[in-house]
C-alpha cells in the first residue's frame, strides 16, 4: 500500500482547483500591493484558466527588473534567510522554515523516511540546490551529510564510515561515488537515490538498479523549487501540490491544446516570492489520467528539450516571440513554423502556416514586419503542422 506524504495528493481534482484558485487569487492581490516590476495586468480570477490572461514573466525581466531594483526586483519578498545566485545573474531568496522548497514530497515519494541518512552531493554554495534539498530532508526527519560536490574519495569513504543510506545529487555523480568505492573495496549501504540538475538516462538508471538502488528524479529550480517529481510508478512526473502548471506555444503565453508540447510555465503559490506565470524555458507535456501509483495530481512528461529556439539566419535573429507575432496579425492564421535550410550557400527561411487562406502572398509583407527577413510561406490544412513544440525548426548541419 502506498504510503503518501499528505492528503493533498490525492485529493480530487475540483478540490485541488478549488483550493488553488483561492491561493492563486490571495498570490495575485499580494502580488499587485507592491508597486513597479510585478505588472501583474490581468483578468478577475474566476478559474484557473483565467491564469492565461496575466503577461508570462520571463528570466530576462527578472533580470532587468533587478538590477533596477536589487536584489529581487521589486518583488514582495518575505526578508529571507539566505540570497543566492544563479546565472545571468538572477537572486533568489531562500527560507528555512519546514519544506520551503517542497522537496520533502519528492524524497518521500522516493523512499525517503526518518531512519535514513542522507549524503547530500548538492552544492551549497551560491546555489540553493544543496539546502532544497536538505530542507526537504528536515521535512521528514532524515539525518543529512552535507557532502557538497567533489572529493570523491573522502565521499566514498565517508558513506561507508557513517552508514550512508540515501544519495541527493546530480544523476551521474553517484556513480562516480560507487565506483570509487569498488575501486578502494568499501562497502555501501545506499539503497535510494533522488536526482536532479541533469538528465537520468535509462542505462544509469538500470544500472542503479542492478546494484539495488531505486533511484527517481525530480524536476526542479532555484526560483520555483519542486516543480514536478516522479514516483516509484515511473510513469510521468506529478505535478508538485504547490505549484500551477501550464503549458504555452513557446513565445506567447497561449495554452496549447491537451497533450501537446510546449513551454512550461509555472506559478508558485508560495507567499515568500510570487511568481506569477514564471517561464521556465523548459518544454513538456501534459498527459492524460492519473498516475497509477494513486496520487491524482495532473502528471508531465518531464524535460523534453528547451523553448528558446531562437535561431540566425542571414545574419538576423529570429526568435519564437517574433513568429507569434507574426501570428497574432492574421487570427485566421491558426499555427505557424519557421524551417530554416540551406541551399548551396546561402541560408533559407520557409514559414509553414496553417491557414484556411489561399494565397500565401497576403502574409508575406507581415512575415518581412515582423520576422525582418523574407521567406518562402507554404499553407497548411489547419491541424496539419507538428504537434511538438516547435516554432523554429534549424534543419541546417553543423557539422
Amino acid at each position: 500500500m502506498t504510503e503518501y506524504f499528505d492528503a493533498l495528493e490525492t485529493r480530487s481534482a475540483d478540490a485541488r482547483e478549488a483550493a488553488q484558485l483561492v491561493a492563486l487569487q490571495e498570490q495575485i492581490t499580494r502580488a499587485r500591493a507592491v508597486s513597479g516590476a510585478c505588472q501583474l495586468d490581468g483578468p478577475e480570477l474566476k478559474s484557473l484558466a483565467d491564469l492565461a490572461g496575466y503577461p508570462v514573466l520571463r528570466k530576462s525581466d527578472l533580470s532587468k527588473w533587478q538590477a533596477e531594483n536589487p536584489p529581487f526586483g521589486g518583488f514582495g519578498v518575505t526578508k529571507p534567510a539566505h540570497i543566492f545566485q544563479s546565472p545571468g545573474p538572477i537572486y533568489e531568496p531562500g527560507q528555512t522554515s519546514r519544506d520551503w522548497w517542497r522537496m520533502g514530497r519528492f524524497l518521500h515519494a522516493a523512499g525517503f523516511r526518518a531512519a535514513d541518512i542522507v549524503q547530500n552531493c548538492f552544492s551549497y554554495h551560491f546555489t540553493p540546490a544543496g539546502l532544497m534539498f536538505e530542507n526537504g530532508a528536515a521535512a521528514i526527519g532524515a539525518t543529512v551529510f552535507p557532502a557538497g560536490t567533489g572529493q570523491t574519495e573522502l565521499q566514498a569513504r565517508a558513506a561507508a564510515d557513517i552508514g550512508v543510506t540515501a544519495y541527493a545529487g546530480t544523476p551521474d555523480y553517484l556513480k562516480i561515488i560507487l565506483d570509487k568505492a569498488d575501486t578502494l573495496g568499501l562497502s555501501l549501504k545506499i539503497k535510494r537515490a533522488a536526482v536532479g540538475g541533469g538528465a537520468l538516462f535509462p542505462s544509469l538508471r538500470a544500472e542503479y538498479a542492478d546494484r539495488g538502488i531505486a533511484c527517481l528524479q525530480c524536476y526542479a529550480t532555484a526560483d520555483l523549487g519542486n516543480i514536478a517529481y516522479e514516483t516509484e510508478a515511473m510513469d510521468g512526473m506529478i505535478i508538485d501540490e504547490g505549484v500551477i502548471v501550464e503549458i504555452v506555444t513557446p513565445g506567447t503565453g497561449e495554452p496549447v491544446a491537451a497533450g501537446e508540447v510546449g513551454e512550461v510555465v509555472v506559478t508558485t503559490l508560495n507567499p515568500d516570492y510570487p511568481l506569477i506565470r514564471f517561464a521556465t524555458g523548459d518544454l513538456s507535456a501534459f498527459m492524460p489520467g492519473t498516475s497509477s501509483c494513486g496520487r491524482t495530481n495532473t502528471r508531465i512528461k518531464g524535460w523534453m528539450g528547451r523553448a528558446d529556439q531562437t535561431a540566425k539566419i542571414k545574419g538576423m535573429f529570429v526568435r519564437p516571440e517574433q513568429v507569434a507575432a507574426f501570428v497574432a496579425k492574421h487570427p485566421e492564421i491558426a499555427k505557424a513554423r519557421v524551417v530554416v535550410t540551406r541551399e548551396g550557400e546561402a541560408d533559407v527561411m520557409t514559414v509553414q502556416v496553417e491557414s484556411e487562406a489561399g494565397d500565401a502572398a497576403k502574409y508575406e509583407k507581415t512575415l518581412q514586419e515582423t520576422l525582418k527577413l523574407r521567406g518562402k510561406i507554404v499553407l497548411n490544412s489547419l491541424g496539419t503542422l507538428p504537434k511538438d513544440g516547435i516554432v523554429i525548426e534549424d534543419q541546417r548541419k553543423y557539422d
